[in-house]
């Protein structure tokens, strides 16, 4: 058991401690720093097609491509956000206008679309995703899957202004 002795020392250094953070250092909790923006991923931008529809569903489905939009600092969700999602799957290549579709963010920041199994290209098996409405900046995304048996896959974005 510890037991703490209140002396010169240790009054000095309580002390300190209030002056350096304040009252009220001792009365709020901590805060982070914020949530950083999500950098654009090296290949990211590959065989992306600027404008692609806003589809319910790409090709016949049967795999989900999930994820999140936040914003950067406070990490509050983003309502009706448009990401756009292609990939090279068993339906179609990435650089197909077949293979590409958008969906928009739920009232949580949440987005989810079915599109075909997404199969390896060069060995992996990966999906794309852009942000690229205009409001915050532009980010692509190139999650690789752990497996190419998986059958969702998910990419979160935080945003910054434009």
């Amino acid at each position: 058991m510890n037991t703490f002795v209140l002396n010169r020392r240790n009054l000095l250094a309580a002390g300190g401690s209030v002056l350096a953070t304040g009252v009220s250092g001792l009365l709020l909790p901590a805060r982070a720093e914020g949530l950083a923006p999500t950098p654009s991923m090296p290949g990211g931008a590959n065989n992306y097609l600027k404008g692609a529809p806003t589809v319910d569903r790409i090709g016949k489905g049967g795999f989900w491509m999930a994820g999140t939009v936040r914003r950067a600092g406070d990490g509050a969700p983003l309502a009706g956000q448009r990401v756009q999602i292609w990939a090279h799957t068993t339906e179609g290549r990435e650089d197909d206008q077949r293979s590409h579709g958008a969906t928009h963010t739920d009232k949580n920041g949440a987005f989810r679309l079915e599109m075909p199994q997404i199969i390896p290209i060069f060995g992996q098996p990966h999906g794309h995703l852009a942000y690229d409405s205009g409001e915050f900046k532009t980010v692509f995304l190139r999650p690789v899957m752990r497996s190419a048996k998986d059958t969702s896959l998910e990419a979160h974005f935080v945003l910054q202004p434009a």
